[in-house]
């Protein structure tokens, strides 16, 4: 039998579980008062230190918008943390459930139980809001959480040890920082709930991985969410709200619009109204725009270029909705809206994860339907229409893991809705109540009445059990 060998780091990362695992083991069911304790310190943490982890983010980026930063992490984040808070006791109770007639006077119950020790896998385009929002719910729920940084977060990930180390114990909250073997061996340990934000084939990995010990997995995995705007509705506000939602970040954002539906006939105006909401958000030369972010690095600004060319390469109609070239030379990637296209260009194959926007168009909305039906199932859905009845239809006719209509990402922010895909697009939910109950075991029990007929169904079997079998089958 062969032995593994492991690097210094990996074998740390497995001292930090083996702690946290013994932790747990003492304190089974932290009471509210601890659990409200460590929101409030993960909060404080947040709020402590938010123009520091804007910057740290920015480092990572090269630019980053701080105001995105604050606005999109840490808004995001404080606002989940309070919503925690508020509930926090009403999650922690049992919850009553009926007893069938045959089973009376006896009780049922849900009691919301830790699961131990979480691990949370993070992204780097979102650093802190998609690593710390779901620390929130494993904190909520009464685990102990290791959370490993993603490898282009050095700068982010390196202050967020140093502050949470600050406020928990290594053997509560701890950050595995990238290295050799580190990615692979930390989807093996065997956690007893792992989340991970990331690419679907990634994920497939992951859930290989997991399936060792038969850790259960949680996986926002992003891909195409499809963008409709129906007939009749105002083509300024959808080009207002929709570049609004592919310009954040610079389009590195799991659901953001990755391709566009319009009414046949409209696209020239739509073009005209995105260059327009182009410039008013971002004012001159976008490369010294203090709020135009630019891709993570060289590697994923060369994947979206290249991604663009193959389009252009086959017949595509590109329209630069800024200075390209100036953009380029500060590390940023313009806008793009691209027409034309057919499902042979790669830019219709793979999630985007940049500014580049493919627009196809429809003369019925069954086509837009059928083409958004025919792909794998999308992390989010955007419809633009005034027309609630039509709103009914769209929605039960598709299949996503989220919706927003008349605008777009802003159900990932709604404190009370849960976030997660379906199929290729992910597995599972966090956020609000779902999310407490993703890291908790939701555990049945029954309670039996001290009087209770039960004893009618012990053997010997006779005549009174086929009777009492004639009531129960029916």
């Amino acid at each position: 039998m062969s032995i593994e060998q492991v690097g210094p780091a990996v074998e740390q990362m497995r001292q930090v579980f083996v702690s946290q695992r013994a932790a747990f083991a003492r304190e089974r069911y932290p009471s509210y008062p601890v659990r409200r304790a460590n929101l409030q310190a993960l909060k404080a943490v947040v709020l402590d230190n938010a123009d520091a982890i804007a910057a740290a983010i920015a480092a990572d980026f090269g630019h980053r918008s701080s105001h995105e930063s604050k606005l999109l992490d840490i808004f995001g984040l404080v606002s989940e943390i309070n919503h925690a808070l508020r509930c926090l006791k009403q999650w922690m109770k049992p919850h009553k459930r009926g007893v069938g007639l045959w089973f009376q006077p006896g009780r049922a119950a849900l009691l919301a139980q830790p699961l131990g020790v979480i691990g949370i896998a993070a992204p780097w385009n979102y650093p802190l809001y998609l690593t710390l929002g779901p620390l929130c719910g494993a904190l909520a729920a009464g685990n102990r959480a290791m959370i490993k940084i993603a490898s282009d977060s050095s700068h982010y990930g390196a202050l967020l040890a140093r502050l949470l180390g600050e406020r928990f114990a290594k053997d509560l909250v701890a950050v595995i920082q990238p290295g050799p073997g580190i990615n692979d061996q930390f989807s093996r340990l065997p956690f007893d709930h792992l989340i991970f934000t990331g690419s679907p084939g990634v994920g497939r990995q992951i859930m290989r991985n997991c399936s060792e010990n038969l850790t259960p997995v949680t996986l926002e995995l992003g891909g195409k969410s499809p963008t409709l705007v129906a007939p009749g509705f105002s083509l300024q506000r959808a080009a207002e709200t929709i570049l609004w939602g592919k310009c954040l970040n610079s389009g590195q954002t799991c659901v953001a619009p990755d391709y566009l539906f319009l009414p046949e006939g409209s696209e020239q105006q739509f073009i005209e109204q995105a260059r327009s909401a182009v410039a008013r958000y971002y004012p001159g030369p976008l490369g010294s725009n203090p709020d135009y972010s630019c891709m993570i690095n060289a590697r994923q600004l060369a994947r979206v270029e290249a991604l663009l060319a193959d389009a252009h390469d086959k017949g595509a109609q590109i329209v630069a909705l800024a200075d390209a070239e100036e953009a380029r030379r500060a590390g940023k990637l313009a806008p793009h809206l691209v027409l034309n296209v057919r499902e042979d260009m790669q830019i219709m194959q793979e999630e985007i994860f940049g500014p580049l926007l493919p627009v196809l168009a429809y003369r019925e909305l069954e086509q837009a339907l059928d083409y958004i039906n025919s792909h794998e199932r999308p992390l989010a859905l955007y419809l633009f229409d005034e027309d609630e009845a039509r709103v009914e239809q769209v929605l039960r006719k598709t299949l996503s893991g989220g919706v927003s209509v008349n605008t777009v990402m802003l159900h990932v922010l709604q404190e009370n809705l849960p976030f997660g895909g379906v199929g290729n697009s992910g597995l599972g939910h966090y956020h609000a109540q779902e999310g407490f109950q993703t890291f908790s075991k939701m555990r049945p029990i029954f309670y039996q009445a001290r009087f209770n007929g039960s004893f009618l169904l012990n053997p010997p079997y006779g005549r009174l059990t086929e009777g009492l079998l004639r009531l129960l089958l029916r």
